[in-house]
C-alpha cells in the first residue's frame, strides 16, 4: 500500500481527499501545516506528498525547496487555487513533480498519483549505471546529471523528461505522446503550458546555445527529437 502525506489546512478538502484516496487503496497521513508535515517526514517514509501552497505557517514552495535541498526525491504534487502560469512555473522549477488546481477532480488526482508512482518504480529498476550523450553524463541509479563534468540540478519531472528523450533518441516524439508518457493519462488533464515549461527549463540547463539547441530539437508541426548519440555504460 502506497503511503501519501497530505499537507492541507482546509479540513473539508482534507476529509474529502483522504476519504477518496483511501477508497482507491492508498494510506493517508494528514498534516495541517508545515510544522506537522516536517514532523511526519522525520518519523515516516512516504511514497508521495500532496502539498498545498498557502499554509498557516508558511508556503508549500519553501517546504518543497527544503526537501529538495536535502537530496530527497520524494514525489510532490502541488494542490492550489493559483492557476496562473507563473505559479505553475515556480512550482515545477523548484522541484515539484506535478501541479493540480483546486477544486480537485479526484479521478484526475488519482491518475496523476498513479502515473508518478509508476514512473518512480521504473526508474528504480533501471540497471544501467551511466548514460553518456554528447557532453552529458547521466547516472540513473543516483539521480545525478553532469554537463562537462559539472553537476546540474534537475527537478524530478525534468529528469523524467530527459530520460524519455534519451530512451527515444532519434525518434520524433509528438507533444501528445510526451504528455501520455509522462502522465499516463489523457493529455486533457494537463495544463497546455506545462510541457512548454518543462522543455524550456530543460533546454536552459542542457543547451549551450538556446537559439540553436543541439540536444532537444523542435520538429515543426510534429514535436521534439533528441539529437545526440546515446551510449549506455554498465
Amino acid at each position: 500500500m502506497n503511503k501519501i502525506l497530505l499537507v492541507e489546512d482546509d479540513m473539508a478538502i482534507t476529509i474529502g481527499v483522504e476519504y477518496a484516496l483511501k477508497k482507491e487503496g492508498f494510506s493517508i497521513k494528514a498534516a495541517k501545516n508545515i510544522k506537522e508535515a516536517k514532523e511526519s517526514l522525520k518519523k515516516e517514509v512516504f511514497d508521495l506528498m500532496l502539498l498545498d501552497v498557502l499554509l498557516p505557517d508558511g508556503n508549500g514552495y519553501d517546504l518543497c525547496k527544503e526537501i529538495r535541498e536535502e537530496d530527497n526525491n520524494l514525489p510532490i504534487i502541488f494542490m492550489t487555487a493559483c492557476d496562473e502560469e507563473v505559479n505553475v512555473v515556480l512550482g515545477l522549477d523548484i522541484g515539484g513533480d506535478d501541479y493540480i488546481v483546486k477544486p480537485v477532480r479526484i479521478k484526475e488526482l488519482v491518475s496523476r498519483i498513479n502515473a508518478i508512482l509508476r514512473r518512480n518504480k521504473i526508474i528504480k529498476k533501471e540497471n544501467v549505471k551511466k548514460i553518456r550523450t554528447g557532453n552529458i553524463l547521466i547516472e540513473p541509479l543516483k539521480f545525478k546529471i553532469f554537463r562537462n563534468g559539472q553537476e546540474i540540478i534537475l527537478t524530478s519531472m525534468e529528469y523524467k523528461l530527459l530520460l524519455l528523450f534519451v530512451e527515444n533518441k532519434g525518434n520524433v516524439l509528438a507533444r501528445n505522446t510526451i504528455l501520455e508518457k509522462l502522465w499516463d493519462v489523457d493529455g486533457n488533464f494537463v495544463d497546455e503550458n506545462t510541457l512548454n515549461v518543462y522543455i524550456k527549463r530543460l533546454r536552459e540547463k542542457l543547451e549551450e546555445n538556446l537559439k540553436e539547441p543541439e540536444y532537444i530539437q523542435t520538429v515543426r508541426g510534429l514535436g521534439y527529437r533528441w539529437n545526440k548519440e546515446v551510449t549506455r555504460l554498465e
